[in-house]
């Protein structure tokens, strides 16, 4: 039986948050502990009722929360009856409620521990009727006040209960909260609140992969190792669910940084991170763009790319977003502090913004940062720790597998149109590219492709394009080749210009000296490949001037075939002050770390130092240089042969420079007529009879004379007339001091 009553104010703060109808004592008899009231056809909320002096007879106080939830007004006449729970029916056993602020405008990033937060609401609340869709208050711990709506709730079956099958549930719309129900909190969509627990329900997460992404479709070649150390370090911990990495106590990295040489690959990885997050949109900045000439602007634009992450963290705390920012040349704003000169400072303090950004007093827990820097050394340590620049990626030169993933990535558009002929092979040009980066090969591409469209061009008069060129263009084997030859050298390939230069009169074998030299040379190159080496081999080729050192260190270095050959030579540093000449020297040897394979050819080393022999003097700053490089041993898998020439071994000596080399090659000069003999046959200037006519004038002096020399005079007398060139010979043999008379040195 209904009676008329009407809606009222809740008279006081503290009973509105017991979420019950508050009652006069006097309308309800004990017995009656819920009221359903009715507000229009079809519309009837049920509540537990608290009783009070404090409201009218005839009249009903509700919150404005639950007047809101049940559409009333004050002084709105309502149908109320009391209403009574079956014993079984209507027990809710899990109840899932969405919560968020009650006030948006107080909101914290404390953490709520949901656990103490179900056995607090079940403490305040147990034996009230809950409704799907329902509002309440919460007052937790004296913290902000919650507001909860309830978003689906399980009961115990009872058809279940009468055929004897305990436990079964049901989903319902309505029920009885009782002390032992299931409490789940979930969090409200685009709430700030930071729950904690076990307590927390099932949160829909949003993945951090983007879920269109095809990895196959990453277009970086020869990468897949770092890119998966990249992924493991740096996004393994984003993919699983906040409250495992909370159980695990475990921080997401913050800070990547990409180095190694030009065109590897370093600026596309972090473009295609970017691309591959399920992120905000990347802010790709340019180191240089950062500096500004006006004071403080320079780390206020630093503030202004984090502003938006600092803005969102406040807002919605752990459920942020993630923001990633690229620093491409990083190295031009993050040298290491006190390192620029000038007293403005401004490289120091876009230091320390950059640095209290990431991980300072306020970090940000939303943002990535990925540096890409080909100068790593150049760098400020503090920005290198775990914490901040945290995972660091050398992105180096492609092995053999990389080169065919990149050929493949770049020719795949050619192929589908069938713009590339069949005998173009990726493999075999892979094999033939060492040291190779990857805008080098996409580079021999481009150069092919240009190679092929020209043969299409007429150029007469006019420029025309053939016109069947749409058909006929087909980019062939013949095509690569040419531009390999002629258009693309890699930056860490051969010296092949300045060993072909030492190499211009090839090698003669006049003698045992010669072949023993290639021999040992061959014993250390392969001891320098082998596996089981330290992966450092330093040989000193010495002898007396004009003997055929750098021609025979070329030779040697030519042999080795290793993708890296580098020559060290005084004339590229002329005019060079002792700092400026050992950086130049300090790179070279850098550069050579970067590939597996490499030789350096260090020519005519006295003469790098400085030395003079009337003083004498010597560069010590770079004596030191060479000392120190010249023992340092390679990074792990990488192999170093190092090939010195020096005509000035005493001075070595005194230098203390000996004890640093694997091995001494020893080049003597021509010391014998049949040395002389030797180089003579080998260059057509004699026939056989003025060469027998010339060892019988030969006999009985002595010879000492250098191969280099030699040619010389040879060269000297094909300019002569026939049939003086023996007579003019011999004589510059003897006035070079080549040829004495006396006894013959065996």
């Amino acid at each position: 039986m209904s009676f008329r009553m009407k809606a009222a104010k809740c008279p006081t703060d503290e009973l509105s948050l017991t979420n019950r109808a508050i009652v006069n004592a006097l309308d309800f008899p004990e017995d009656i502990k819920y009221i359903e009231l009715s507000t229009g056809p079809g519309q009837h909320f049920v509540f537990c009722i608290e009783r009070t002096t404090e409201v009218p007879r005839g009249c009903i106080g509700f919150s404005l929360v639950q007047r809101k939830w049940a559409t009333l007004s004050i002084n709105q006449d309502i149908d109320v009856k009391p209403f009574r729970f079956d014993a079984n029916s209507e027990v809710i056993t899990t109840v899932t409620l969405e919560v968020d602020f009650l006030q948006k405008k107080t909101t914290s990033l404390e953490p709520y521990d949901s656990d103490q937060m179900a056995k607090e609401f079940l403490l305040q609340f147990a034996g009230i009727a809950l409704t799907v869709g329902q509002t309440l208050v919460f007052s937790f711990q004296d913290k902000k006040l919650l507001g909860i709506a309830v978003k689906s709730l399980e009961a115990i079956d009872a058809n279940s209960i009468k055929e004897g099958r305990e436990g079964s549930t049901k989903p319902t719309r309505f029920g009885r909260l009782l002390g032992n129900t299931v409490v789940q909190f979930e969090k409200a969509e685009n709430s700030s609140l930071n729950l904690t627990g076990k307590a927390k329900g099932k949160i829909v997460r949003q993945s951090i992969i983007n879920p269109d992404w095809d990895f196959g479709k990453m277009g970086i070649g020869g990468l897949d190792k770092e890119f998966n150390a990249i992924f493991r370090r740096a996004f393994a911990s984003r993919v699983f669910p906040p409250e495992l990495v909370e159980q695990l106590g475990c921080k997401h990295v913050k800070g990547i940084l990409l180095f190694g040489p030009p065109g590897t690959g370093k600026t596309l990885m972090a473009r295609q991170i970017g691309k591959m997050l399920n992120a905000r949109e990347p802010k790709i900045v340019n180191g240089p763009q950062i500096l500004d000439k006006y004071v403080g602007e320079s780390e206020a634009n630093i503030r202004r790319l984090f502003a938006e992450a600092e803005e969102e963290e406040k807002r919605l705390g752990p459920n942020s977003g993630l923001h990633i920012i690229i620093f491409d040349e990083i190295d031009a704003i993050c040298k290491a502090r006190g390192s620029v000169a000038g007293n403005s400072g401004v490289h120091d303090t876009v230091v320390n913004q950059l640095l209290a950004k990431i991980d300072g007093v306020e970090q940000l827990n939303n943002i990535l940062v990925i540096g890409m820097t080909n100068r790593r050394d150049m760098i400020d340590d503090a920005l290198l720790r775990p914490g901040r620049l945290e995972v660091q990626m050398e992105i180096g030169l492609p092995n053999e597998n990389g080169r065919v993933q990149i050929l493949n990535i770049h020719t795949k558009r050619m192929r589908e149109f069938k713009k590339i002929a069949p005998d173009v092979d990726c493999k075999e040009l892979a094999s033939v590219t060492k040291n190779f980066s990857g805008a080098e090969l996409e580079g021999l591409i481009r150069a092919a492709q240009s190679t092929a469209m020209n043969r299409l061009i007429k150029a007469a008069t006019k420029v025309e394009v053939d016109p069947e060129a749409m058909e006929k263009l087909l980019v062939t084997k013949e095509d690569f080749l040419h531009a390999l030859e002629n258009d693309i050298k890699p930056a860490f390939g051969t010296a092949q210009e300045a060993l072909s230069n030492f190499l211009s009169r090839g090698i003669i074998n006049w003698g045992k000296p010669v072949s023993s030299i290639h021999e040992d040379g061959m014993l250390y190159i392969q001891q320098a490949r082998a596996t089981e080496c330290s992966g450092l081999v330093s040989i000193l080729i010495e002898g007396p001037p004009n003997a055929g050192k750098t021609a025979l260190a070329a030779k040697l270095a030519t042999m080795s075939e290793f993708p890296f050959v580098k020559v060290c030579s005084p004339e590229d540093m002329v005019g060079f002050t002792e700092s400026a000449k050992c950086l130049h020297i300090r790179k070279i040897f850098d550069d050579a770390y970067r590939s597996m394979l490499s030789c350096i050819v260090v020519d005519n080393i006295e003469r790098l130092l400085d030395y003079g022999p009337i003083g004498p003097r010597y560069s010590n700053l770079t004596l030191q240089a060479l000392l120190v490089l010249l023992k340092k041993q390679p990074p792990k898998g990488r192999k170093l042969l190092i090939l010195c020439t020096s005509s000035r071994r005493q001075v070595l000596e005194d230098m203390e420079m000996l004890s640093a080399f694997t091995a001494i090659l020893h080049v003597p000069n021509l010391s014998h007529a049949d040395h002389v003999l030797a180089v003579l046959e080998d260059s057509d200037l004699f026939s056989k009879g003025e060469l027998h006519s010339l060892a019988k004038k030969m006999q009985g002096k002595r010879v000492f004379i250098g191969i280099k020399k030699m040619l010389g005079l040879i060269d000297m007398a094909r300019q002569t007339e026939h049939q003086y060139r023996l007579i003019k010979f011999l004589s510059k043999m003897e006035e070079e001091g080549g040829l004495e008379m006396g006894p013959s040195a065996h």
